[in-house]
């Protein structure tokens, strides 16, 4: 039962959000955006006036989301006192006690992510390690994990590629952006291999495989940011589609291969009808690639010049997934665990993430 105490505690939180989650100096953002907004000729740069939007939805959806918890503290404080004459306003005190404090603990989590691209989307790409089959149904499980943890937290999904494995079983790649407020900072939780260990249904002797996939997570780039690509430097394929599309895909050359010649990295995209989209789609994840490896590179750098050591993100095993001889999902980072799979599988791993978070921010 709540307690003028709780309530208190939960005003000195709230107080304490104000001041993390820079209120007054976001109040003062939105108004020089909804002026930019009311400029004669703003919508004449659809892709500025997209990411303006953006950034003003962003901080509006941040300062009513503030504006509801300080009314829900009022609202408490008013319930506790009414509940000394009315014993049945006190219940009302406790359930808004406990909306405030589950508000309080999402201010506090949103904190973690000051990155510069943290409140944004961000592109998701999945690849098979070696195991043929096997290691192609993992990709395809890992995607539809994170889908379904996407639908679960609201965040729009976009499909660029995904293409089927061979026998049609799993999937050789997976890529899709995902859309959501804290979209990138929470998900970049996800970089790196992921190991499976169960009874393969794809092997007629049921034996116990190990298979990996790596997944790759890098944020949408505002259009403000600047990356130098040169089309000199670009081989660009065309092929059939194998996608979901729809009839006009599976049976026109719409699906673009771009190869970024001076480092190798490989983009493609065929979930678009035209060509003309797949190819936007495509040099879209193709900047975000370019900058992740040029960010990456800074930081090596830097490391050696302070005598640091840099993890291989993408290139370290983060989590293990055991589905035989026993149940457990266990990160290899933060020591989180899970004897439920099955309900992990599912998109059920936002304490997963929250417990990497945590972790990760008491390391710096």
């Amino acid at each position: 039962m709540a307690e003028l105490k709780d309530i208190d505690a939960a005003a000195e939180r709230l107080d304490g959000a104000r001041e993390f989650l820079h209120i007054a100096e976001k109040s003062t953002q939105l108004e020089a955006l909804d002026e930019q907004v009311s400029e004669p000729g703003f919508w004449d740069d659809p892709e500025k006036a997209a990411e303006v939007s953006r950034q003003a939805s962003n901080i509006r959806s941040t300062l009513t989301d503030f504006e509801a918890a300080s009314t829900l503290l009022d609202d408490c404080r008013t319930a506790l006192d009414l509940a000394t004459d009315d014993p049945s306003f006190a219940e009302e005190a406790d359930q808004n006690l406990k909306r405030l404090e589950a508000m309080l603990d999402q201010f506090e989590i949103e904190s973690w992510f000051d990155g510069r691209f943290d409140e944004g989307d961000c592109i998701i790409n999945i690849n098979p390690g070696s195991g043929g089959l096997e290691a192609q149904d993992w990709t395809d499980m890992l995607y539809r994990m994170y889908t379904r943890y996407c639908e679960q937290k609201g965040w729009k999904v976009h499909v660029l590629d995904l293409a089927r494995g061979a026998e049609m079983v799993g999937l050789e790649r997976a890529s899709f952006q995902v859309e959501g407020h804290f979209a990138y900072g929470m998900l970049r939780s996800e970089v790196g291999v992921h190991r499976l260990v169960r009874i393969s249904p794809t092997d007629l002797k049921a034996r116990r495989h190990t298979t990996f996939a790596a997944v790759e997570v890098v944020p949408v780039l505002p259009d403000s940011v600047e990356v130098e690509i040169k089309d000199s430097d670009l081989n660009i394929d065309v092929y059939r589609s194998s996608g979901h599309g729809g009839q006009g895909v599976n049976t026109t050359d719409s699906a673009v291969r771009i190869t970024h010649i001076p480092t190798g990295i490989v983009v493609t995209c065929q979930n678009e009808r035209s060509q003309l989209q797949n190819k936007e789609w495509a040099m879209r994840v193709l900047r975000s690639k370019l900058y992740e490896l040029e960010e990456q590179k800074r930081a090596e750098e830097m490391a050696t010049l302070t005598g640091g050591k840099m993890a291989n993100a993408f290139g370290s095993q983060i989590r293990n997934y055991v589905l035989y001889p026993y149940q457990l999902v266990k990160d290899l980072r933060s020591e989180w665990e899970s004897n439920n799979p099955d309900a992990f599988l599912g998109g059920e791993i936002e304490d997963c993430i929250l417990a990497y978070h945590r972790w990760h921010t008491a390391q710096q």
